[in-house]
């Protein structure tokens, strides 16, 4: 009877001191049960950042000019020719020797350095004046990629715009918006933009390229895209508070390196869940686990 007495004694201690063992649930001094412990979540803080506002255009190369060389007198036969296509030349440069019908030898000279784009000069044949160009010369190499952009991203292009762009076969090189033009295409509803490129890379006439344009920078607070959960009805991030989830509707605008620009619905410092998922309800118990 001593025995039971004291075991019954122990219990209450145990209860009245909100303690647990292995066969009695934790119990809190005033007598209601603790808390649950919910799942472990990784989480961070929302930040600012800042991202580069920027339209793409699609297009080719095409000569920013083209000077056409002919001689200036017609019966002459080409007796030489000095240079192909695609050679770079400086200016004065020998390009063809001519003859003509009373004999001895007329020099034909590049009037500008640049890139041989073209030549029809063929031994034998007789150049013309007036016919067909003996050589296309681009002078300077200079080349520009017109692009065409929707209709929608026309009014955010500006003369001397800086552009990164992507030639196929070359490479990635630096542009500068030139032209934006006034009208646009009625059957596609494009509108064109003409980028001057700085290569020093030989290119080609009709090559494709790709450029992207900076129209502008916008700093605000920003989550990765992980964070964010797309739906028909929204977009939203699932923020933690007093450890519980809380989701937030949020705008969204620009995307760069896997972080998203926030433009509503978020504060910078909001303790916001690194990887949304559909298994977290609103108001669930979590365990925030800082992220690396």
């Amino acid at each position: 009877m001593d025995f039971v007495r004291h075991s019954a004694r122990l219990v209450a201690g145990i209860l009245a001191a909100g303690l647990c063992t292995t066969s009695l649930p934790c119990v809190a001094a005033d007598g209601d049960q603790a808390p649950p412990k919910g799942a472990a979540v990784t989480v961070l803080k929302a930040a600012k950042h800042c991202f580069d506002a920027n339209v793409e255009a699609s297009g080719v190369l095409v000569p920013r000019d083209e000077t056409m060389v002919r001689p200036d007198r017609f019966g002459l036969k080409v007796a030489d020719v000095l240079v192909d296509a695609g050679e770079t030349v400086t200016a004065g440069q020998a390009l063809a020797r001519l003859t003509p019908p009373e004999g001895g030898t007329i020099t034909i000279q590049a009037p500008v350095a640049g890139l041989v784009s073209h030549s029809s000069a063929i031994v034998g044949a007789i150049a013309s004046a007036k016919g067909e160009a003996l050589f296309s010369i681009i002078p300077r190499s200079e080349f520009d990629l017109v692009g065409l952009v929707p209709v929608r991203d026309l009014p955010r292009l500006a003369v001397n715009q800086s552009a990164k762009v992507k030639i196929i076969g070359v490479g990635e090189v630096d542009g500068k918006v030139r032209r934006v033009a006034p009208t646009i295409e009625p059957n596609s509803q494009l509108g064109q933009v003409i980028v001057a490129l700085s290569a020093t890379r030989r290119l080609l006439v009709n090559a494709s390229a790709r450029a992207v344009i900076k129209t502008g920078e916008s700093c605000g607070v920003a989550v990765p895209l992980t964070a964010i959960l797309y739906g028909s009805a929204g977009n939203v991030v699932q923020v933690i508070k007093r450890d519980r989830v809380e989701t937030r509707r949020v705008e969204v605008g620009l995307m760069s390196g896997g972080q998203v620009e926030i433009r509503e619905g978020l504060a910078e410092g909001d303790i916001v869940v690194a990887r949304a998922g559909a298994l977290l309800r609103e108001g669930d118990p979590v365990r925030p686990v800082t992220g690396n």
